[in-house]
């Protein structure tokens, strides 16, 4: 009997005179606890929580692993179901596709229907793809062209969009891949800081944003002997090496003086990925023809004499 009153078995419980209800025995500054019993649904749903996560974990990817988790019983995975439905909703527009595959891309436009539908698929593929440095409404920003304008740096018809869009820019390991590349003047001692301001401050007059002083006189002669091999005389630009025109506003890394001195100091040279690689021939070409439906594309390749900044 002595250790039934241990363990509590002939204990008398003390009943709350307000509920009926036994006191558990404990007290905190004269406060009791009420043994009051968890009501049956609820017990009932716990437990049926627990038999689902049983469930769930034998079923369905759970426990995480040393490389990756259980595969479950069923072998379901997300990744496997986006596989499925990109596989199928692939299969719903084959014969679109293929369409668009079997037609030159000059020859798109000739066919409204079939050049809407590759305008749709390539704006899905540039939200996918180019968003990332072109911005959603393919505006660009510092470093990264618009492609919403008319000035390009390598051409703006259809057929070299989609060569710049097969190869890339300045892309390692690519042999036909668009290639530039400015002197650093300032960083290799081509230049001295007093030089570089006199080819900023002619390059600011070049494109009216300061008038022609003897700074920019003395950076005339300097630009005729470093740059105008690749801008042009008149700072017109030239497509066939992706040099930009000079003489507008429109400006990849910026045309305040602080911006001018930092691209002839230092020299920029972007990187655009070689999507001949990554995407498939219908893809790319949907992609050309959604950036050249944006506004700045050029009906016919343009001499490389002719040049604009931008892209």
């Amino acid at each position: 009997m002595t250790d039934k009153k241990v363990l509590g078995l002939d204990r008398h419980k003390v009943i709350d005179q307000a509920t009926g209800t036994a006191m558990v025995g404990h007290e905190w500054d004269g406060i009791e606890e009420l043994d009051t019993p968890l009501p049956r649904w609820w017990l009932w749903t716990f437990y049926a929580t627990i038999v689902f996560a049983l469930g769930y974990v034998l079923l369905y990817p759970a426990i995480p692993m040393l490389h990756a988790a259980s595969t479950g019983l069923l072998g379901w995975t997300s990744r496997g179901m986006l596989a499925t439905e990109m596989a199928e909703e692939h299969d719903r527009h084959r014969a679109l596709r293929a369409a668009i595959a079997a037609t030159p891309i000059e020859a798109l436009a000739s066919n409204p229907g079939l050049q809407r539908a590759a305008i749709e698929g390539g704006h899905a593929a540039f939200k996918v793809n180019c968003v990332q440095c072109h911005g959603a409404g393919a505006a660009g920003g510092k470093g990264y062209p618009n492609l919403n304008d008319d000035d390009w740096l390598w051409g703006g018809d259809l057929d070299t969009i989609q060569q710049t869009l097969v190869n890339g820019i300045r892309h390692p390991g690519n042999d036909n891949t668009r290639i530039s590349q400015m002197p650093a003047f300032g960083r290799d001692g081509i230049l001295t800081a007093p030089q570089v301001q006199d080819v900023v401050s002619h390059v600011r007059a070049l494109s009216r944003q300061e008038p022609a002083r003897a700074a920019a006189a003395r950076g005339a002669l300097l630009f005729a002997n470093n740059c105008a091999v690749c801008h042009g005389a008149g700072g017109e630009g030239n497509r066939a090496v992706g040099a930009p025109k000079l003489t507008d506003r429109i400006w990849l890394y910026g045309g305040d003086r602080a911006s001018l001195t930092n691209t002839l100091v230092n020299a920029h040279g972007g990187v655009m990925p070689a999507w001949g690689g990554r995407l498939d021939a219908e893809t790319i070409k949907m992609l050309a023809i959604y950036v050249h439906s944006l506004g700045g594309g050029e009906a016919a390749p343009v001499a490389a004499t002719a040049l604009v900044t931008g892209r």
